[in-house]
């Protein structure tokens, strides 16, 4: 499936046309049918005749002319036209509304290629994305044989029954199980309960439910889903401070551990300030994050954002993304940017910068997110600013300067680390000049 969406995409993208300007065929409309409406049989200033000819270069111009100043003047038309024509403005008239009305079809059509350009991008990226969702179930494998026994003997001494089970486990260590269970006395059991009994028999870190199962196991069978939570856990802080004379800040960020195994951090900067950037910035979060919880990859994520962003048309502004993505079994971290600024991690090594030169979303059509990976260590920092932070510092080389104060900072909270970096920050100027948001992130094994 995911190959035929690919070749499908492939050929709406072969048969999409490239021309989206006036074409010389609107030209020679327009000149024809104003010559029709207004000149009968009069020829004597070769308007059209001139048109007519290839490569004319005066139809050319005629074009280009009302592109940029939405309409053709007496200057623009050939000398002869000029001193013979004496109907000059009932023919430009009519001219510039022919013109007019090829320039409305164009738009409607150049609208319509956007959303083809879009629908286009969709497929590919669905055909991406059951590429990965077909390789995360080759990478699953089945070890309920493993545990099958174990688990049942632990079930049926708190008087729970089993009908069926599945336990996979990934690459990254990470493990989960499904299981239907019923009481088998009428005694019910919570599945924080039902999850320590997991814990106690398949071993390893903590399990836990997932949030879309129930809360209670009953006299009725139902499928529960059981997790295995990572080797690290995150605690996280966040700092803002609006733009002077604002009372909301432009910048929007959120922390998410709802995908299994997965801490998210995203922070977005709206375009402008105020309350209609923080509605953008906001929108641009909210639908990263619901992406990602349903299972889409941060780069497909940001993709399908993008197109949402570029068919909203004119309602809807630029916004920087920054997300990172921690994996709580194998310490990876993994960051994209559109537009965003430099994030800074703090580790063993000092202090490293991890940047792009990417666009905002809602910008351009294919726009290529950036991946940046590295391995987390043991209380490593993860801090991300939006522009605001880094713009208000002094020197050419602001990132410089944001790397030497962290070098210095010694341990604290990860909120602790938000508001002194924060501070540190509006100490350079007595009002902020930007929204300015300061995400610190840091990482633990669990013990």
């Amino acid at each position: 499936m995911a190959l035929s969406l690919g070749e499908l995409a492939k050929s709406c993208e072969e048969e999409n046309g490239k021309e989206r300007m006036l074409t010389k065929e609107d030209g020679l409309t327009a000149v024809n049918t104003a010559a029709v409406m207004v000149c009968g049989d009069c020829q004597k200033c070769g308007v059209y005749a001139d048109s007519i000819q290839k490569d004319s270069y005066f139809l050319y111009y005629l074009l280009r002319s009302f592109e940029q100043k939405k309409r053709v003047d007496e200057e623009d038309m050939p000398q002869a036209f000029q001193d013979m024509c004496r109907i000059k403005g009932e023919y430009l008239k009519e001219l510039n509304k022919s013109l007019g009305r090829s320039t409305m079809n164009l738009a409607w059509k150049n609208r319509f290629l956007e959303s083809r350009d879009a629908l286009i991008m969709q497929f590919r990226e669905l055909a991406v994305i059951l590429e990965e969702f077909s390789h995360q179930m080759e990478e699953a494998q089945d070890v309920t044989s493993e545990y099958d026994s174990g688990l049942k003997r632990a079930f049926k001494a708190q008087h729970m029954v089993i009908s069926g089970m599945l336990v996979l486990a990934y690459e990254n260590g990470q493990r989960e199980l499904f299981v239907t269970i019923k009481s088998g006395n009428g005694k019910c059991m919570t599945v924080r309960d039902a999850a320590d009994l997991v814990g106690s028999v398949l071993g390893g870190g903590c399990w836990t439910a997932a949030k879309d199962s129930k809360s209670i196991i009953t006299r009725q069978f139902f499928t529960f889903h059981f997790l295995e939570e990572g080797s690290y856990r995150m605690a996280y802080g966040a700092a803002t401070a609006a733009r002077a004379g604002e009372i909301v800040s432009g910048d929007s960020y959120s922390f998410t551990g709802n995908v299994p195994g997965q801490v998210i951090i995203s922070l977005s900067d709206g375009m402008g300030s105020g309350q209609t950037a923080s509605e953008e910035s906001e929108r641009v979060v909210d639908l990263v994050s619901q992406l990602m919880e349903t299972g889409f990859s941060a780069r497909a994520a940001l993709k399908m954002v993008n197109t949402v962003l570029l068919l909203s048309g004119a309602e809807q502004h630029p916004a920087t993304i920054d997300l990172a993505c921690i994996d709580l079994h194998t310490g990876v971290l993994e960051m994209m940017k559109l537009g965003a600024a430099a994030t800074l991690v703090i580790g063993e090594d000092g202090v490293e910068l991890l940047e792009t030169g990417e666009v905002p979303m809602g910008i351009l059509n294919d726009v290529e997110p950036i991946l940046i990976s590295r391995k987390l260590w043991e209380e490593n920092w993860v801090i991300m600013v939006s522009d605001g932070v880094l713009d208000i510092l002094p020197g050419d080389d602001k990132e410089e300067v944001m790397r030497d104060y962290l070098a210095g900072q010694g341990d604290m909270q990860p909120q602790e680390m938000a508001e002194d970096i924060l501070r540190f920050a509006c100490s350079f100027s007595e009002f902020p000049r930007d929204d300015m948001t300061v995400l610190a992130a840091r990482i633990w094994k669990r013990k």
